[in-house]
C-alpha cells in the first residue's frame, strides 16, 4: 500500500508547487508598471552660480589649476573682496564674475605655469541674500543663489502662519545712494493671475514683509 501512496502524495506536492509559482508569476505581471519617468525622479539639485554670477565677500570659491594640486584649493572671499594664492598672491574676487577670475589667475600664473588651465566654481553663495520676515513658518536670510520672485520667498520661508495679511505684503528695497523703496504685494490677487507684475524678481538685500 506504502509504494502507491508515495508516488501520489509527491505527485500532489509538485503540482501544488507548480499551481502556487504560477499564481505568483500572475500576480507579478499583473502589478502595476511605474513610468520611466516616475521612477527615475529623483529631488532637483541645486543650481549652480551662473556665468554672470557677482562674487561677493564671504562666497566660497573652488580654485582647480590643472595637474597643480599645490595651487588648486577652496577659499572664501575675505570681507575686503580677496582671495590669497599661492605663487600669485593676492586676487581681487569680488565684483567679477567666476570666468572673469579665471582669466585673471591664468593671466598671473602664466610666470610660474606653462599654459594654466584654471577652473572657477562658487561652491556657497554667501554674499547674495535676501530676507523673509514677519509672519511666515521661518523668517530669516536665504541665499539669492538663483532668480526668486516674491511668490518663491514666501515659499522658501516656509509659507504664511495663521492671520498672515496676505493682501499686505510689501518688499523693501535700498538702492546704491541708501534710498529705499516699497513695493506692495497681493498675495490673494497675484496667484488668481492678477496684478502679477507685483511679483517681482527679488535682489540681493531685498526684504520681504508679510504682516
Amino acid at each position: 500500500m506504502n509504494r502507491i501512496i508515495l508516488p501520489v502524495t509527491v505527485a500532489a506536492i509538485l503540482a501544488g508547487s507548480l499551481l502556487l509559482r504560477a499564481q505568483q508569476n500572475q500576480a507579478v505581471s499583473n502589478a502595476p508598471t511605474v513610468p520611466d519617468s516616475v521612477a527615475t525622479k529623483t529631488a532637483p539639485m541645486p543650481s549652480a552660480a551662473s556665468d554672470e554670477f557677482i562674487i561677493g565677500p564671504g562666497d566660497i570659491l573652488a580654485i582647480n589649476v590643472w595637474k597643480e594640486a599645490e595651487i588648486s584649493r577652496v577659499v572664501p572671499v575675505r570681507s575686503d573682496g580677496r582671495i590669497s594664492l599661492p605663487l600669485i598672491g593676492e586676487v581681487q574676487s569680488s565684483g567679477r564674475t567666476p570666468k572673469q577670475l579665471e582669466a585673471d589667475i591664468s593671466k598671473r600664473l602664466k610666470d610660474f605655469v606653462a599654459d594654466p588651465a584654471v577652473t572657477v566654481v562658487v561652491q556657497e553663495i554667501r554674499s547674495q541674500k535676501f530676507n523673509v520676515l514677519g509672519m511666515v513658518s521661518h523668517p530669516g536670510s536665504f541665499p539669492l543663489a538663483k532668480p526668486i520672485t516674491v511668490v518663491d520667498a514666501i515659499a522658501t520661508a516656509g509659507g504664511f502662519r495663521d492671520f498672515a495679511k496676505q493682501k499686505d505684503i510689501y518688499v523693501l528695497r535700498r538702492d546704491a545712494s541708501g534710498k529705499q523703496s516699497r513695493f506692495a504685494f497681493n498675495y490673494k490677487d497675484v496667484i488668481k493671475g492678477l496684478h502679477s507684475e507685483q511679483n517681482i524678481e527679488l535682489q540681493s538685500g531685498d526684504t520681504v514683509v508679510v504682516p
